[in-house]
């Protein structure tokens, strides 16, 4: 597996940016529109008498659709970003559009007994007391599929009169999912699994991306996307250089910010939400993944695995006073009261999602550590901005 290195510098107009990511990560992002035929949620929605190549044509135009007029409505310097991804690598608009859809089209609901397999996902943010080094520290674990990981990505983003961050993402994505920036704040992303959506609006990776170039603290990060639409579920660890920290949770038509009680200083979430008005968009307890999920996850009930990843932090950070990156490292690698690593442990090793990247973020440094492993297995590189 590669060591995580800085892979492409973004900077300029959105435009420009994205040109930069296209031409830098070509290869790549060929390469994953490729790789899409071995998806198997992917595949799992074509009809057993179309040809994949019409199949993957039709689920692009349909993305296209779904994405294009949501950006030009809500967030039209990310279309232009998108565009000139598309431009740099040379591919066709509604081939990204495919890439970056899927996180809203993942995380939706169809009812009550069936849901798309988005990704689980652990994080955990200490500050103050609970700091073994006195600095907020966020740890966090990426848990997806192992196909999509040769794509993950570090980029580094300077956008023309906002501020600096460094990214984890994965090659075609105009989004991202884990960052830090120049003024400290960090934000790292987990799906939840909400019955309103998806509706046609930008995905959540977008508005993180927006909210670290223009955003310094907690609060005006978490106003900034709460007031975003959105098309799907999910929730967002923040932490800044001020010592700030939060939970924020939404679905497509609800958010909470959630803080962590006095004298805890510290949170945890996983996939599971916690705060009743976001809960009521929350799919039901009982449901499980029919037919129509992948092999690995079919019969199992939705809520299983964040539940006992939720159930299982709380007890571990009960057991230690102070956390800093190596005992927030030996946290995230718990493989349960047994020893015995699967689909409800946190350091993941499933029968579908794995733990593929493990980082953690620190405001004060503007630094993040890294690794694209399993946390049992995480040799961290630190890249700072």
């Amino acid at each position: 597996m590669k060591r995580p290195r800085v892979e492409v510098v973004c900077e300029g107009g959105p435009r420009e940016m994205g040109v930069a990511q296209g031409a830098g990560l070509r290869e790549r992002i060929h390469a994953a529109r490729r790789q899409l035929a071995e998806m198997e949620a992917f595949r799992l929605a074509q009809p057993w008498w179309m040809p994949y190549r019409m199949f993957r044509r039709v689920a692009e135009w349909r993305a296209g659709r779904f994405l294009r007029g949501a950006l030009a409505r809500h967030a039209p310097d990310a279309a232009r970003r998108l565009a000139g991804i598309a431009e740099g690598a040379a591919v066709a608009p509604d081939s990204l559009c495919l890439f970056n859809a899927l996180e809203a089209l993942m995380a939706s609901v169809g009812d009550t007994t069936a849901v798309s397999p988005g990704f689980g996902c652990s994080a955990v943010a200490v500050r103050a007391a609970r700091s073994a080094t006195g600095e907020p520290i966020l740890a966090h674990n990426f848990d997806y599929i192992p196909l999509v990981q040769p794509f993950y990505i570090l980029r580094r983003s300077r956008p023309e009169g906002g501020l600096a961050s460094l990214d984890f993402t994965a090659a075609p994505l105009c989004g991202t999912v884990d960052g830090v920036n120049e003024r400290g704040l960090c934000i790292a992303y987990n799906y939840a699994y909400t019955t309103d959506g998806p509706a046609a609006a930008p995905p959540i990776s977008m508005s993180i991306a927006e909210a670290l170039g223009q955003c310094a603290t907690v609060g005006q990060a978490a106003e900034r996307i709460a007031a975003r639409p959105r098309p799907s579920g999910g929730i967002l660890m923040l932490a800044d250089a001020e010592g700030d920290v939060a939970s924020l949770e939404l679905t497509a038509a609800r958010h909470h910010l959630r803080r962590p009680t006095e004298g805890e200083d510290v949170l945890f979430h996983t996939n599971a939400l916690r705060c009743d008005i976001t809960r009521r968009a929350q799919i039901a307890r009982g449901a499980v993944f029919t037919r129509e999920a992948p092999t690995g996850l079919r019969g199992v009930r939705v809520l299983q695995s964040p539940e006992a990843r939720d159930r299982r932090l709380a007890e571990l950070l009960a057991q230690t006073d102070r956390f800093g990156p190596g005992e927030l490292a030996a946290l995230m690698s718990d493989h349960g009261p047994a020893g015995q690593p699967d689909d409800d442990t946190l350091c993941m090793h499933g029968s579908y999602w794995h733990t593929t990247a493990c980082l953690q973020l620190f405001p004060r440094r503007r630094k993040l550590r890294v690794a694209y492993a399993t946390a049992c297995e995480a040799e961290y590189e630190e890249i700072g901005l």
